[in-house]
């Protein structure tokens, strides 16, 4: 009997995807929804699909060679799937298959007209969208033509656009199986598709609706542009009405075909104001029923609105959950940390268990909410200016949104309290024994950590580490380490601020910075060139270093002439920086001791462009610059009215600046090295429960909260199903770029930097580090893939600690993310690199190998071919 092979849309829902595919599965849930209308018909199953497979043996082979192509081979691939589709629509439909469809066409209306569509089992799923990927044919009309377009839509699932996206989700060919959906036609008036959330903006509360005229099929194409509505609240709130010179229509013996639109029509709305803020009530209660926003085709049939599909908005970001219903403000967190790639949940609830202040995830990123120190005016301003002198375009985003009517609540101030935050009371000497004891008191604790942590396993582990995590925020905190960072970095405003005002000088304080002693990030990207020093009088070692693959490369260089100094030089390396590497504050990256491959390019670039004692004469080369511009701005103040007292001031804030700004980076480096302790005795716990046969995989345990993992370790049992979804999850989050402001709304908030002083196509950033210089762009957005020449300019997304080895090759720095004071910005300015920050989409908008100029005291950067 073949009943198992049709269902009637009235019977489907969410839950048969793997026997009617994503697409009819939607159309079932939507066609169960009060108040919304799905055009009728019926669903051949994935059975069917299956059953007709297995009429062509070939078919097997075929899909084996399939499976071992290149997904980058077009031409093979393009052969192969056509002979597929082929095989596939010459098929005979089984006798008992055909009459099943035929008797199901008899009930709904044997000659009228039909949508056959194709509804995959891999379509729609929350984290990959196949949006387009199969086909769909309008206006078929009578039995034999509907079952040839049956056999159309199996073929399509191979599709050479489907074959190669499958493949690169990695995805197999055998696990999708293709279902279609059969479905009386609609005639529209007007079609085309509605938002329910913004898909620019992301804002939730905003919905979009693009309406053309007749099928929508005109608009999906592109044939046309839509007419635009936007909705909020019940009413539209703007409007954009296309001129509509053709549509698409039915043909009455089936098919379509275009056609052009009378002149008077042309300049008319697709919809009226009614119509619209109607269809948007239809799509807040499918939103409703889905639980997520969605994209959903529409057609207007008379004056009804029929639903033709509906699915996830994959490209959203989503909203922190707080289960109230106030208005929030989000901060990103990644943007000021100079780590924007999404995190996995181990990664983030570490971060939160020993971050400062509370944090929100959403989308595998943080974001502080900032709502409360917004609301009053006296914390507000001093939020703006310390996140202004960080990123100018938070501030502008911040203000963006502060200048929206009410969306932040308005709280009195708080009656007059101790000194506003960030300020202490006493300001501290000028004594380099202060930052000596502070990165004492750090390597004690430090050292602490490992002795004690030797001892533990198990539960107790877990507890030890909360208590652990105590203490590392205790260091973080400490008022002294508070004190001396601030004091560096209003010494360097102080310096840019009066040396402009009185001397004209722009960022006077970045050559002043150069060469600043105790900072730990520079003299890493330093140390390596004397690596690389050890490494260059032995040619074998060099040789071998070029052929390296995998991280077992530091045994076999003892077998070589100079392999033990040039194993002792990067041991001795690891020992001081290994527990760094990209993205470091997500734990469950892998350090550069665990994967020290990824520093071997870096030391053979080091290795080709330097001198011997390279590190040596950098550093000081950057610090007789230093001194010579101390000298001369002395001087010119000198010959100033007043200027004994000007030059004697400048002269105090010169040797402040010097004294404390290096150990701006070590806090961060203390954060690090106290993670890599708590990874290791975490990974050998992993170790123990994939003994145990409780995990299939260590790196499993980067998938599960610290919480999770400690219930996981005292019960000996784990949800492989979850592990499995937040791996998806993780997925799905890579693909987005996360806001640098975020609303409880979800709208991503960019902000924008508000100057008329850049010339014409240049692309503006901040200004961080001063000079300004031409070369070839190298866009670089993995460390290990860095290939530089002496000249070049590094563009990337962000630079954390781990890429200032690149800095000493390269003559210049442009970055997506950053500010002032953030990693790049203080290393580019020890080194002396013209550096800009901040450039919106900098690695999409300047192309690998192109000439540009930077111009490091102006902030921007000029395309030059």
């Amino acid at each position: 009997m073949a009943e198992h092979y049709l269902r009637d849309l009235q019977e489907i829902d969410e839950t048969q995807v793997a026997v009617v595919g994503g697409k009819a599965a939607h159309l079932g849930g939507l066609s169960r929804i009060e108040g919304i209308r799905v055009p009728a018909g019926f669903c051949v199953t994935t059975d069917a699909f299956r059953r007709v497979m297995a009429e062509a043996p070939s078919l097997d082979d075929l899909l084996d060679q399939l499976s071992r192509v290149n997904p980058d081979d077009r031409d093979a691939v393009r052969t192969l799937s056509a002979r597929i589709r082929r095989t596939i629509e010459e098929i005979a439909i089984p006798g008992d298959l055909a009459a099943a469809i035929t008797g199901a066409l008899a009930r709904h209306g044997e000659q009228a007209a039909y949508a056959v569509r194709s509804s995959a089992t891999a379509e729609d799923l929350p984290t990959a969208s196949f949006a387009g990927q199969q086909d769909t044919y309008l206006n078929v009309v009578g039995p034999t033509e509907i079952l040839q377009h049956v056999s159309r839509c199996w073929a399509s699932l191979f599709t050479e656009r489907a074959v190669t996206y499958r493949r690169r989700s990695g995805i197999d060919h055998r696990t999708v199986h293709m279902a279609v959906v059969v479905q009386r036609m609609v005639f529209p008036q007007a079609s085309g598709i509605l938002f329910t959330a913004d898909p620019v903006t992301g804002n939730r509360k905003v919905s979009t609706v693009d309406a053309g005229l007749g099928l929508g099929e005109a608009l999906v194409s592109g044939l046309v542009n839509p007419d635009v509505f936007k909705v909020r609240e019940g009413e539209v709130v703007a409007r954009a009405i296309a001129a509509k010179q053709r549509a698409v229509h039915a043909l009455p013996a089936g098919g379509t075909q275009e056609v052009a639109i009378d002149a008077t029509r042309q300049e008319q709305p697709a919809l009226t104001d009614e119509q619209v803020v109607r269809l948007v009530r239809l799509g807040r209660r499918i939103e409703a029923h889905f639980g997520r926003p969605q994209d959903i085709e529409w057609c207007l049939d008379g004056d009804d609105f029929q639903i033709v599909q509906s699915r996830p908005i994959t490209t959203l970001f989503p909203i922190p959950e707080t289960g109230d219903q106030e208005n929030h403000v989000y901060v990103s967190v990644g943007h000021q940390q100079m780590m924007t790639d999404a995190m996995k949940p181990l990664g983030l609830s570490m971060w939160q268990l020993t971050a400062m202040a509370p944090m929100h995830e959403a989308g595998g990123r943080l974001f502080v909410d900032a709502t409360r120190r917004l609301a009053s005016p006296a914390s507000r301003a001093g939020l703006l200016d310390m996140v202004g002198r960080g990123d100018p375009l938070v501030r502008d985003a911040l203000e963006t949104v502060l200048d929206r009517d009410d969306f932040v609540p308005s709280l009195p101030d708080a009656g007059p309290g101790g000194p506003p935050p960030g300020r202490t009371s006493a300001p501290i000497e000028t004594d380099p024994a202060i930052v000596t004891e502070l990165i004492e008191r750090s390597r004690t604790s430090i050292a602490a950590l490992e002795r004690d942590i030797r001892t533990k396993s198990g539960p107790e582990l877990f507890d030890f580490l909360l208590e652990a995590f105590e203490e590392h925020k205790r260091v973080l905190g400490d008022p002294l380490s508070m004190q001396v960072i601030m004091a560096g970095m209003e010494a360097t405003w102080w310096l840019n601020d009066k040396l402009q005002e009185w001397l004209g000088e722009k960022n006077a304080a970045d050559t002043l910075t150069l060469s600043a002693p105790d900072n730990i990030t520079s003299e890493m990207g330093l140390a390596l060139l004397d690596v690389a020093d050890a490494i260059r009088p032995h040619p074998e070692v060099v040789a071998f270093l070029e052929g390296v693959e995998d991280d077992g490369f530091l045994d076999e260089l003892a077998k070589l002439p100079g392999g033990t100094e040039a194993r002792d030089a990067i041991e001795a390396y690891l020992d001081r920086y290994g527990m760094r590497c990209v993205g470091e504050i997500d734990i469950t990256r892998p350090r550069w001791r665990e994967r020290p491959s990824t520093l071997v390019p870096v030391i053979l670039d080091n290795v080709r462009h330097f001198e011997p004692g390279a590190a040596e004469h950098r550093f000081e080369e950057g610090r007789q610059k230093a001194l010579k511009q101390e000298q001369d701005v002395l001087a010119r103040l000198r010959a100033l009215p007043d200027g004994e007292r000007k030059a004697d001031e400048t002269k105090r804030m010169i040797d402040r600046v010097r004294t404390f700004i290096g150990y701006r980076e070590y806090p961060k480096y203390g954060i690090v090295s106290r993670y890599f302790v708590y990874k290791q005795a975490l990974m050998e716990e992993a170790e123990r429960l994939v003994h145990a046969g409780v995990l299939p995989e260590k790196e499993d345990i980067f998938y599960l909260t610290f919480r999770e993992l400690h219930d996981v370790v005292r019960s000996n049992q784990v949800d492989g199903r979850l592990v499995q979804q937040r791996k998806d999850a993780f997925r799905s989050y890579q693909a987005l770029t996360p806001p640098r402001v975020l609303t409880s709304d979800g709208e991503a908030v960019t902000g924008a930097y508000r100057r008329d002083d850049v010339p014409d196509g240049a692309l503006v950033g901040l200004p961080v580090s001063a000079g300004t210089v031409e070369g070839r762009a190298r866009v670089i957005l993995d460390m290990a893939e860095a290939d530089l020449q002496a000249g070049d300019i590094l563009i990337t997304t962000y630079t954390d600690p781990s890429w200032s080895p690149l800095f000493v090759s390269v003559a210049g720095l442009v970055t997506e993310v950053g500010g002032l004071m953030t990693h790049g910005a203080v290393i580019a300015r020890e080194y002396g690199l013209p550096a800009v920050v901040g450039v919106d989409q900098a690695t999409r908008l300047i192309r690998d190998g192109q000439r540009i100029r930077v111009h490091g005291t102006d902030g921007y950067v000029e395309i030059l071919s």
